[in-house]
C-alpha cells in the first residue's frame, strides 16, 4: 500500500505490542486554536488558490435565504463575526446556489441542551429539507437526542472506534468506548468538514475521521431501508442541491463557512495557478552500480528496491555524494568519476542491524549527519530503528555516533558505533528520524509521535516524553550518565517533568527537518492526519500543535492551554496526503531554486518550492515539474546541486533538479 497509509496511519487497524498495557491511560487527541483568536470567516492564502471560496464572512448572510423563501427569517442575525440563530421565527436556511460535488467546512457553536443540523442536497419540493437532504447532527453531546451525537449523519451513519484504539484504551485501564466522540462541549467552537461525490463521501468532526459513506450505493440504501428516512421516496436522491443550515428551536452559531466545488472524480474545480518553475528533473548517476545491491537476486527475481531517503555531503571539500537508503546502506558516490561511469561503493552496510522497512515502511535507517569538523575527527552520526522482534521486544529509534576506517576515510568502520541516545517507539510508525547539525553546532533530531492515529498516547504534548519533539543536543560534551550534553539554553532546561533535551514540540511525524545554511532557520514538514500537510518554520521552544490542532484546523475534542504556533504554510488532502519536507536551496547551481524550500508529496507525486518574505508572512509558492513518483526525500550536495529521491527497483531513484535550458545530464560542476 501507499507509504502514506503507514507513516500517517489513517485507517489501517494494527496489533498493539503487549508493553503497552503498562502505559499511562489514554484519551483521544485533543483540539486547540491560534496564538491569538483570528477572525475565523477568512480564507487562507493557500485555500483561496486551491478554489475555497466563503459561504458566510462574519459580515453579511447574503448567500443564504429562508427555505422556500425570498429572504432570511428575523431569528437570524448576524454578531461578532458569526450568523446565529437567536430567536423565534428564524426557519431553517438554505444556500442560494446548490451544488453537485463539493467540500465543506464551518464551525458552530451549539447552546447548551441545543440541537440544529447542516443538510445537503437538499431540493425544495417537499415541506422540510430533511425529507430530501441528509443532515449532519449539530447536537450538545451532554443531553441524549434518539442515542444521536454531534458529527453522526443522522440515522445513517456513526463514527466506529478502531479495534487497536479501543484495546489500548481497556489495556490501560479505561472503560471500552466503541465510538469517537471528539466534540467539545456547549458553548465552544466545533470544526466540521464534509465532502461528497460519487465515490467518496467524509465527515470530520474537530479534524478527527468520524466515517466515510458513498451517497446511493448499496450499502446507503440498506441503511436508508432501515431508517425513519424510508417514508420519504425523494430523501437522497438528488445529485445536486441546496446546503440548508437547520432552525431546531435552539440557539446555535455558525462562521468560517466555507465550500469548494469538486469534479466527480474529487478533484479541485477551480484552482489559482502557481506558475511553474523553468527546471527539470533528471537522472543524477545514469547507469549507476551500486555496492551491495543488485536489480535481481541471484534466482533471477526481483530485488527488494532502492529507497533513497537522504543525499548529502560531509562539508570536508570533497565534493563526495553520501547517498542514504532505508534499508540501511549508506553509499557514496566521488565527484571526479568520468560522465556515465558511476559507482556508488557502499560507505556503511549495516542492514544486519536495522528494522527492514518492507515490514514497517517507516522503519529502517532514516537520518545521516555529518559532524561540521568531519574533516577533522572523521565523525558522523545516523538515526535508525533497530532490528528486532517487536512482538516480543520493544521497538528501539536509536541516534549512533560513527567514525570512518583511519586506512580509507571512504568507508566507515562498522564497529565503532557508539549509541548517544535511543528511545522506544510503541508503534511502528510515526517515527521521525532525520537528523542535522545547525550552524550553532548542536544535532538536532526529529522524532514522531509513537505512531497510530489520532496521537493515542498523547505523546506529542507531552514535554514529559521525546515523541512528537524536535531535541537539541550537544554531541561534543558529556552529561553525566549521557553520551551526549544538553545545551544550556535549551528551552525546557529545569522545567519540572520536561525532558531537557527538547527543543519544540506538538509534532505528528516530522519528515523532514532541514537548516537553512545561511541563516541557520530550522525547517520541518509535519504529515498530517486526515486533512491537512504543513511546513513549520521551528522557534526555539514553540508548540506547533499537534495533537490540539492539524495545520490550523481544530484536532479532537480539547483545547489549547497556551500559544500555538502556526504553520507558515499548508496544503489539503485534495492536493497531497503526505508530505515529504526538503530544505532550503543554497549555492546558486539552481537560480529558479535560490532561496526556495523545497517540498513534496509522497503520494499525490507533486512537488513544489516555497519562499516566504522576512517574517514569513507572504508566500510565493511555485510548482516544479516531476514525473508523478512518489517523493521519498530529498538533498544537496557541498557545490549546491539539488536532489529528488523515489524508490526504484532500477538503481535510478535519485535525480537532479537542473534549469530546463540546461543538457539532458547534470553539468560537470556539479557532479
Amino acid at each position: 500500500m501507499y507509504r502514506f497509509l503507514t507513516r500517517a496511519w489513517r485507517h489501517i487497524p494494527i496489533g498493539i505490542p503487549v508493553f503497552l498495557a503498562a502505559l499511562a491511560a489514554l484519551v483521544m487527541a485533543a483540539c486547540g486554536t491560534a496564538r491569538t483568536e483570528p477572525s475565523r470567516s477568512r480564507l487562507t492564502e493557500a485555500e483561496r488558490r486551491t478554489g475555497w471560496r466563503l459561504l458566510f464572512d462574519g459580515h453579511s448572510a447574503d448567500q443564504f435565504r429562508g427555505y422556500r423563501k425570498e429572504s432570511l427569517g428575523p431569528g437570524w442575525l448576524v454578531q461578532d463575526g458569526a450568523l446565529l440563530r437567536r430567536g423565534p421565527g428564524a426557519g431553517d436556511i438554505v444556500t442560494k446556489d446548490t451544488f453537485d460535488n463539493f467540500e465543506l467546512q464551518f464551525e458552530y457553536r451549539i447552546s447548551a441542551g441545543g440541537n440544529s443540523g447542516v443538510m445537503f442536497h437538499v431540493s425544495e419540493s417537499q415541506p422540510a429539507p430533511w425529507m430530501t437532504g441528509p443532515e449532519v447532527q449539530i447536537l450538545d453531546n451532554a443531553v441524549d437526542r434518539e442515542g444521536q451525537k454531534a458529527g453522526w449523519l443522522y440515522g445513517l451513519y456513526a463514527p466506529q472506534k478502531p479495534k487497536w484504539l479501543v484495546d489500548v484504551e481497556v489495556k490501560a485501564g479505561g472503560e471500552r468506548r466503541e465510538m469517537l466522540d471528539a466534540s467539545r462541549p456547549a458553548g465552544e467552537w466545533n470544526q466540521v468538514y464534509l465532502r461528497v461525490t460519487p465515490d467518496s463521501g467524509e465527515v470530520c468532526l474537530n479534524g478527527v475521521s468520524y466515517y466515510k459513506f458513498r451517497k446511493g450505493d448499496e450499502d446507503w440504501r440498506e441503511r436508508v431501508a432501515k431508517s425513519k428516512f424510508a417514508a420519504f421516496p425523494e430523501f437522497g436522491k438528488a445529485a445536486r442541491g441546496h446546503i440548508c443550515l437547520q432552525d431546531h428551536g435552539d440557539e446555535v452559531a455558525f462562521r468560517s463557512i466555507k465550500v469548494r466545488e469538486l469534479s466527480a472524480d474529487g478533484k479541485p474545480v477551480v484552482t489559482v495557478a502557481e506558475g511553474e518553475l523553468p527546471v527539470k528533473a533528471v537522472a543524477a548517476f545514469p547507469n549507476a552500480t551500486w555496492e551491495g545491491w543488485s536489480a535481481e537476486t541471484d534466482d533471477g527475481r526481483p530485488a527488494e528496491p532502492l529507497h533513497p531517503l537522504l543525499v548529502t555531503h560531509a562539508g570536508d571539500g570533497s565534493g563526495r555524494r553520501f547517498v542514504l537508503d532505508q534499508s540501511g546502506m549508506i553509499h557514496v558516490v566521488p565527484r571526479d568519476l568520468p560522465q556515465g561511469e558511476w559507482q556508488a561503493r557502499l560507505f556503511l552496510d549495516i542492514r544486519t542491524r536495522t528494522a527492514p522497512w518492507d515490514k514497517a515502511n517507516e522503519e529502517g535507517l532514516l537520518g545521516l549527519a555529518f559532524h561540521p569538523r568531519f574533516r577533522e575527527n572523521g565523525e558522523f552520526f545516523i538515526c535508525y530503528c533497530l532490528k528486532g522482534e517487536p512482538q516480543t521486544e520493544p521497538r528501539i529509534e536509536r541516534v549512533s555516533r560513527f567514525r570512518v576506517l583511519s586506512t580509507d576515510p571512504s568507508r566507515a568502520d562498522p564497529t565503532s558505533e557508539e549509541v548517544v541516545l535511543e528511545l522506544e517507539q510503541p508503534l511502528p510508525n510515526h517515527n521521525g528520524g532525520s537528523i542535522m547539525f545547525g550552524l550553532d553546532g548542536y544535532l538536532y533530531v526529529g522524532l514522531g509521535d509513537g505512531g497510530g492515529r489520532d496521537d493515542p498516547l498523547q505523546t506529542a504534548q507531552n514535554l514529559g516524553t521525546w515523541l512528537g519533539k524536535i531535541l537539541r543536543i550537544d554531541v561534543d560534551r558529556r552529561d553525566p550518565g549521557k553520551a551526549y550534553a544538553v545545551p544550556p539554553d535549551n528551552p525546557f532546561v529545569g522545567r519540572a517533568g520536561a525532558r531537557p533535551e527538547i527543543f519544540a514540540y506538538g509534532f505528528r511525524n516530522p519528515w523532514q527537518i532541514s537548516i537553512d545554511r545561511q541563516t541557520g532557520r530550522l525547517w520541518t514538514a509535519d504529515v498530517g492526519q486526515d486533512l491537512r500537510e504543513e511546513i513549520d518554520v521551528v522557534e526555539k521552544g514553540g508548540n506547533y500543535g499537534w495533537s490540539l490542532r492539524e495545520g490550523t484546523g481544530s484536532f479532537g475534542p480539547k483545547t489549547a492551554g497556551g500559544p500555538l504556533i502556526d504553520p507558515i504554510w499548508e496544503y489539503d488532502h485534495q492536493i497531497g496526503k503526505s508530505i515529504t519536507g526538503g530544505f532550503v536551496a543554497r549555492g546558486g547551481a539552481v537560480p529558479a531554486l535560490e532561496g526556495g524550500y523545497l517540498y513534496g508529496d509522497y503520494v499525490s507525486g507533486k512537488l513544489w518550492a516555497l519562499w516566504p518574505n522576512e517574517n514569513l508572512e507572504r508566500i510565493v509558492n511555485q510548482s516544479i515539474p516531476w514525473n508523478g513518483l512518489p517523493i521519498f526525500g530529498f538533498g544537496q550536495d557541498e557545490a549546491g546541486a539539488v536532489y529528488v529521491l523515489t524508490s526504484s527497483a532500477t538503481g535510478q531513484g535519485v535525480f537532479q533538479m537542473v534549469s530546463a535550458a540546461d543538457g539532458p545530464t547534470p553539468s560537470a560542476t556539479t557532479r
